[in-house]
């Protein structure tokens, strides 16, 4: 989009979006939920630049969609409160354990392939083959990071300095 359609785009954002915060903060009443309504509403547009910068008046297309996006939210929030009306609010869920945190906290020390790898075999499941097809690595690396893995994280679990997390 480099032939002055991003200039447009531009121009027209930073001419109308004050407006179009105002309408759908006006709308909402929450501005937090307003500017996210409206940059969704300008993302539609800039994605569809090319037909919406024609219009007459592109505003009146971005404040149209922004009005279905509020509304859609809206529907969203009240379809969930009858539903928690009707069925009670999802019961509350315990936090990670000490040694979940640990866990995470020696995964992230990781390279992100080697994670990957170990979170897709031990959380999913999934077969070492299964992990190279979707992953796009050999076999054996996959075997590989496996085996590294569960080295790299005995060693970093048995650091001292975890331990001290734990009873933390």
């Amino acid at each position: 989009m480099g032939d002055g359609r991003e200039a447009d785009f531009d121009e027209f954002y930073r001419g109308s979006r004050r407006r179009m915060l105002g309408y759908v903060y006006a709308l909402t009443g929450d501005v937090v939920e307003a500017q996210d309504v409206v940059q969704e509403a300008f993302v539609r547009a800039w994605q569809r630049w090319a037909s919406v910068g024609r219009y007459p008046s592109p505003e009146s297309w971005v404040r149209v969609v922004a009005g279905r996006i509020a509304i859609s939210r809206w529907r969203g929030r009240r379809s969930r409160a009858r539903a928690y009306a009707r069925h009670g609010a999802p019961p509350d869920v315990d936090g990670p354990t000490p040694d979940t945190v640990a866990l995470v906290g020696a995964l992230r020390q990781l390279p992100a392939s080697m994670r990957t790898t170990l979170a897709l075999h031990y959380v999913l499941g999934l077969s070492i083959a299964d992990i190279a097809a979707e992953t796009d690595a050999p076999v054996g690396t996959v075997k590989a990071r496996l085996s590294r893995g569960r080295v790299a994280l005995a060693q970093l679990l048995a650091d001292d300095n975890l331990t001290e997390v734990r009873r933390g």
